[in-house]
């Protein structure tokens, strides 16, 4: 079987579009060039209005963070708790495997000890155990004015290199709100990149370091990503953080 499809096709019926589509030979190629890749539209429309109609209902959280109280910017994030929803589930399951081939590549390239199961179950198994037992995906809502400082979704000791965000609103609601992220490379000013997105399109980007290929053998750069001010309208976005948080 090949790369593109190494993952399945469990997103159908849950308002998911079939990840199997995905080619995931340049899925990494984008990664390995900039940090970051689209996976092209994942969530269907129905499911998209679904998860933001259900954003004021508190019992499917598990924490509920305003950014500016902390320093992280201004608007809001909910942290889900289990069970998940059905389209984050099955796109947390779905998703996995193929990311977990390019993480352990990536971590090969790094010299790094840690390697990554095929199997979403057993890795979340390894976060337990190391005390890591709160779900991460989220819900991030913003309103005019608000905005997501560059930062790193770490939560412990074990952290997977990779992890999806995916834009729920449509492209009208809102003006501004560009995901964007930075890289540090040693010794030299950091890289900005700004990736747009479609409503329900899927990013794949670097948690926080990736592998480059430099003159002298492989090297380390550091990623953040964050969100720029909105200027009009609201915007909803899940991310689907594949770790837990301690």
């Amino acid at each position: 079987m090949g790369r593109r499809a190494q993952a399945g096709a469990a997103c159908l019926g849950d308002g998911c579009v079939n990840v199997a589509a995905i080619d995931w030979t340049s899925v990494e190629a984008g990664l390995d060039a900039t940090g970051f890749a689209s996976l092209g539209v994942l969530i269907e429309a129905d499911a998209r209005a679904g998860l933001i109609g259900a954003y004021g209902e508190s019992d499917l959280y598990r924490s509920h963070v305003h950014m500016a109280r902390h320093g992280f910017g201004r608007g809001e994030y909910k942290y889900f708790r289990y069970p998940l929803p059905g389209p984050i589930a099955a796109l947390r399951e779905a998703l996995y495997p193929a990311c977990a081939d390019i993480a352990n590549r990536w971590a090969e390239r790094m010299r790094t000890e840690m390697r990554y199961p095929p199997d979403h179950a057993e890795f979340i198994a390894t976060c337990h155990a190391a005390g890591q037992t709160r779900p991460t995906p989220l819900m991030l809502s913003y309103k005019s004015g608000d905005y997501n400082c560059l930062h790193q979704d770490l939560y412990g000791g074990i952290v997977f290199p990779l992890q999806v965000v995916i834009l729920l609103s449509e492209a009208d609601d809102f003006d501004g709100g560009e995901f964007v992220m930075t890289e540090q490379r040693p010794r030299m000013q950091s890289r900005p990149h700004v990736v747009p997105l479609r409503a329900g399109e899927a990013v794949v980007f670097a948690v926080n370091e990736r592998p480059v290929k430099g003159a002298r053998g492989e090297y380390r750069v550091k990623m953040r990503h964050g969100v720029s001010t909105l200027t009009r309208g609201a915007r909803f976005a899940t991310g689907i953080i594949f770790h837990e948080a301690t």
